[in-house]
């Protein structure tokens, strides 16, 4: 059963920028509470007002290894993948269609701006151009159902 998302006025593929990218190479911009029009939240990178307590908690994003690296990524710890970023990655592989472990590879490979722009292309609704949240398996703007 699909998510129920009122998404605030239509997102647009442009508004995903590399400040967007979470440490864990999750795509804020396609979270749920980023699309949502009530209690939404600005991202991990932002700052802590109105963030779920959950994504306060995140001891991925609290990580003191994480804060200290130069990218800003997980995917300059040495413990990378540790064990919470390979559960939130079975999780949002299975459930989301996307991978965190993929994200920061093509991160690392090709670099955020790059990643961003292909994310831009990836995540824009076929029939309406609306930006996708990850979490819903239709488009929260026109309804289209994704393969």
């Amino acid at each position: 059963m699909p998510l129920k998302v009122k998404p605030r006025e239509k997102l647009l593929p442009q508004v995903l920028v590399p400040e967007l990218i979470a440490p864990c190479g999750m795509n804020c911009g396609l979270c749920m509470v980023y699309v949502r029009d009530e209690n939404g939240c600005l991202g991990c990178r932002a700052g802590d007002e109105g963030k779920a307590k959950s994504c306060l908690a995140c001891t991925i994003r609290n990580c003191e290894t994480l804060h200290s690296s130069e990218s800003g990524f997980c995917i300059d710890c040495e413990r990378f993948p540790c064990p919470r970023l390979k559960r939130l990655d079975a999780r949002y592989r299975t459930k989301y269609r996307m991978s965190m472990l993929e994200n920061l590879q093509v991160i690392q490979d090709i670099g955020v701006e790059a990643f961003v722009a292909s994310e831009q292309e990836r995540w824009a609704c076929p029939a309406c151009g609306g930006l996708q949240c990850v979490h819903t398996p239709e488009c929260v703007y026109c309804g289209h159902v994704w393969p």
